[in-house]
């Protein structure tokens, strides 16, 4: 089966660990960006959900990813985004076509 990590803040990680995604803490987008290389690194691991307010530093960087591995990144609001009350479960059940 297919593995799904969380890459970003301790609100964002936390809430994805409650619904049994485990996830990595990162302060810095550049923490974030190693953290994200090693996961698609991993064959098992096949998407990497990382918090937007980490990834607009890194976005070249996460272009380059995505065109040279089969792990899926997608980019999700951070919690207490503009985008209030986001329901991560069902933008999971999108992204998975679920």
């Amino acid at each position: 089966t297919m593995k799904i990590f969380t890459v970003g803040s301790k609100s964002f990680v936390t809430s994805f660990q409650l619904a049994g995604i485990p996830g990595i803490i990162t302060e810095t987008p550049d923490e974030a960006l190693v953290e994200i290389t090693k996961l698609t690194d991993d064959s098992d691991v096949g998407l990497v959900l990382v918090s937007d307010d980490i990834t607009s530093s890194i976005n070249d960087e996460l272009t380059a990813l995505r065109a040279e591995k089969s792990t899926l990144v997608f980019a999700l609001p951070a919690a207490g985004s503009e985008k209030t009350e986001v329901d991560y479960r069902l933008m999971l059940k999108k992204i998975l076509g679920v």
